[in-house]
């Protein structure tokens, strides 16, 4: 009987550790999710710049418009991703990604009103592209697929995506190896790309979820390997002007092409 009594006791405090340490891990996930939704509003914010000029000069110039409509398709696949039909536990993940959205389709009208015929056109297509690809993801994963599936399905989707976003301020990187200065790589984008990164990936290890954990470690890595290089080559913002940027390497980074010769000094970021 005292056996007994005493395996009981025993079980009841393993109970409340797990307990405790449930709730711990909890709290920090969340906390991350917070973190994470306030860098990556900085981090969508950062354009506000670039569309201050272009409303200016009501023109759009030479700045490209398809980072912005690419962050939109990541945005809305990763704020779909996050409904708890989809996948629970990821509220999070969806109120900043749907708050992203909508700062992104202001930064795409923005661009469809002001920007010249042939990049209103294209801006166009890639924007009705992207919610053609959204619709599809949406129809699919409610009509056709359930519970794992569906959450499978869109993670994939969501994923790639963030990938590929994460992915855009590669050619910047070059351009800074290149040039050996971070004149066109900006201090806190580069900071901001981290701290999405580092809080999202941390977010989904704690929630046991690879397709927010994967690509934001990605971005992590990314936003590390961006302040190194910032690091290597602060004092250096001033010899790209030696050795200017290529129009196409412009068209890149979502900047203003040099024009007869002369290097725009437009900061434009990517969203």
């Amino acid at each position: 009987m005292k056996g007994l009594k005493l395996s009981y006791h025993i079980r009841q405090k393993e109970e409340r550790k797990d307990n405790k340490s449930s709730k711990v891990m909890d709290i920090a996930h969340f906390l991350f999710g917070i973190f994470g939704n306030v860098s990556a509003l900085f981090l969508f914010l950062a354009p506000v710049i670039t569309f201050k000029r272009i409303i200016t000069n009501r023109s759009t110039e030479k700045f490209s418009g398809i980072p912005y409509v690419m962050t939109l398709l990541n945005c809305l696949l990763s704020a779909w991703y996050g409904l708890p039909f989809v996948s629970p536990h990821n509220i999070l993940v969806s109120t900043v990604n749907g708050t992203g959205s909508l700062i992104e389709i202001v930064y795409v009208l923005i661009f469809i009103v002001l920007a010249p015929k042939k990049e209103k056109a294209r801006i166009l297509g890639l924007f009705t592209f992207v919610l053609s690809v959204f619709s599809v993801v949406v129809f699919v994963s409610l009509f056709a697929l359930h519970g794992n599936s569906r959450k499978l399905f869109c993670g994939f989707a969501a994923a790639i995506f963030s990938i590929i976003m994460y992915g855009s301020p590669l050619s910047i990187m070059r351009l800074v190896i290149k040039t050996k200065s971070v004149e066109f790589m900006p201090f806190f984008l580069s900071l901001f790309v981290f701290l999405c990164g580092t809080s999202w990936f941390i977010f989904g290890l704690l929630g046991r979820d690879p397709f927010v954990a994967v690509p934001n470690g990605v971005g992590s890595a990314l936003g590390t390997m961006q302040l190194i290089l910032y690091f290597i080559y602060r004092d250096n913002k001033g010899a790209a002007r030696k050795q200017a940027p290529t129009e196409d390497e412009f068209m890149e980074m979502g900047d203003a092409k040099p024009q007869q010769g002369k290097q725009s000094n437009a900061n434009g970021t990517q969203g």
